[in-house]
């Protein structure tokens, strides 16, 4: 049985019966994990385990897990700074900023990695303007080349741990004051101006050849009245065309205020994916997630398929062997010290 185009979450901290048949769906091809299903690293290691277990291919099992005010898993796991720290050390530092925000996305993803989980929604490569509380820190800049190069390195950790990258909130989320969690945001800027600065970091991106990216639950109506996540023209005119994308679309949460312009959730669900999303995400309404796994037409597309088989974690290693890895000891000092004293000259090995 091949994966489908939906990725759902759980209601807890084991997986119900309920959930285990709904799992088996074809529509259905992974699962989003929250604070709610957590409660150890050998916790949510078995809850993954299960998860894969339910059918082959495996289920991808994924996670916001970027660092800051946005890390799902805590005890246990690094507590990783937000990304806005590596830019402010950046400025000083453009090389140690590299070299720390990749320290940071390989501990990521090795912890991540190390219980199962194939990958995070990471990095944010939205700007810091000032303007967004939703994004703010979790953007590691407000200059554009600067988010580039510092989520470039991000990603080359992650890569280092064997997890695939998804970049987010195409085509930038930072020039909207409104949480699309709660609201329906809307860019009034130019089109060129976003081209120009906020879509520059996801090129430098997309040209280093990362897996997957999700887009904004934000209306730019200079380009197109409809949010990013909706449009036909800014996933496949401007994303595919024009960028050359390659790798899977994310649809960001269809239960957000920013995607009840485009109707039910079955609506929500269809509209995306006609828009060019390949997987939609329905987290926090088990009745929706129901309805829109029952109610989407069944698709086989290969093409589909080889962006979904670049999602699955690799290098696989177990907690007790991280534990035991010298770079591991080092790297996670270095973070644990840096989000203590961000002054510190700290330098790996």
């Amino acid at each position: 049985m091949s994966l489908g185009p939906v990725l759902l979450d759980l209601r807890g901290t084991t997986l119900a019966d309920d959930e285990r048949a709904l799992l088996r769906h074809p529509n259905v091809g992974g699962v989003i994990l929250f604070t709610r299903n957590f409660e150890s690293p050998a916790q949510i290691a078995e809850l993954v385990r299960q998860i894969h277990a339910v059918r082959e291919p495996r289920l991808l099992v994924c996670v916001d897990h970027e660092g800051g005010r946005v890390q799902r898993f805590r005890s246990g796991f690094t507590c990783l700074p937000a990304a806005r720290l590596f830019g402010h050390i950046y400025d000083r530092d453009a090389r140690r900023g590299r070299q720390l925000a990749e320290a940071a996305g390989w501990i990521m993803a090795s912890e991540l990695r190390a219980v199962g989980v194939d990958f995070s929604f990471a990095p944010v490569l939205d700007l810091d303007r000032g303007i967004s509380s939703v994004i703010g820190d979790r953007a590691f800049h407000s200059d554009p080349a600067a988010v580039a190069d510092l989520a470039g390195a991000y990603v080359q950790g992650m890569r280092k741990a064997g997890m695939a990258a998804t970049a987010k909130h195409f085509p930038g989320h930072g020039g909207v004051a409104a949480d699309s969690h709660v609201a329906i945001p809307v860019d009034e800027r130019e089109f060129a101006v976003i081209l120009k600065e906020d879509v520059l970091p996801f090129r430098r991106l997309f040209a280093d050849g990362i897996a997957a990216v999700m887009p904004a639950h934000v209306s730019y109506p200079h380009a197109d009245a409809r949010p990013a996540g909706f449009s036909p023209f800014w996933l496949k005119d401007v994303l595919r065309k024009r960028l050359g994308f390659q790798g899977l679309v994310f649809s960001d949460d269809l239960s957000m205020e920013g995607a009840s312009v485009a109707g039910d959730y079955l609506a929500r669900a269809h509209a995306a994916l006609d828009a060019g999303c390949d997987m939609v995400l329905v987290c926090n309404r088990q009745e929706a997630a129901v309805q829109v796994v029952e109610g989407l037409r069944l698709g086989n597309d290969p093409v589909f398929h080889a962006r979904m088989a670049r999602m699955h974690g690799r290098h696989a290693i177990t907690s007790a062997e991280l534990h035991q890895d010298h770079h591991w000891h080092q790297a996670r000092e270095v973070i644990a010290r840096l989000a203590d004293d961000p002054t510190l000259e700290l330098h790996l090995a």
